[in-house]
């Protein structure tokens, strides 16, 4: 299967929330994990790749906490891919002309690196303010996810037992 690892699919959680809020909004690593029902040690985790690209803010100290690094109009999910995964590679011979002595006149390879370009395409023309504003009822459905995990029964931990 080709996919993003759980990393960047809860750095995405993370950044649509606080896309999510008024700009310049600052919240705590565990405002963001209760209300986007992630574990706070790993929402920790994720801060230090999407604070080095540019993307989250951190402030530290007693009044600490997080927020967009830039406008959310300004935050791509490529960007984000880029921060979490290191950058899209269908394939090893894409973007590495030295992997393969036939990459130059591949027609395979020349298909990856098209698909590879259409997926970057793709993902940089979605930015985060059109998925925080432009999804009703996303909120909403975390808000109520939330409200009826909080009343399940807790385990061991803090935990909740499933719903």
């Amino acid at each position: 299967m080709i996919g993003i690892g759980r990393h960047t699919d809860y750095a995405a959680r993370l950044v649509l929330h606080l896309a999510s809020l008024a700009e310049n909004t600052q919240v705590t690593i565990a405002e963001i994990a209760e209300e986007r029902m992630l574990p706070v040690a790993f929402v920790r985790r994720l801060i230090g790749p999407l604070s080095s690209a540019g993307i989250l803010a951190t402030v530290v100290g007693a009044k600490g906490g997080i927020r967009l690094g830039r406008p959310a109009s300004e935050i791509t999910l490529l960007d984000l891919v880029n921060a979490m995964e290191g950058g899209i590679t269908l394939n090893h011979c894409v973007g590495n002309d030295h992997s393969c002595p036939l990459s130059s006149h591949c027609p395979v390879q020349t298909a990856w690196a098209g698909a590879t370009r259409t997926l970057e395409e793709n993902l940089a023309s979605v930015t985060f303010e059109a998925l925080a504003h432009g999804a009703e009822g996303h909120v909403e459905a975390h808000r109520e996810r939330h409200d009826s995990h909080a009343k399940t029964p807790a385990l061991k931990g803090g935990r909740h037992a499933s719903v």
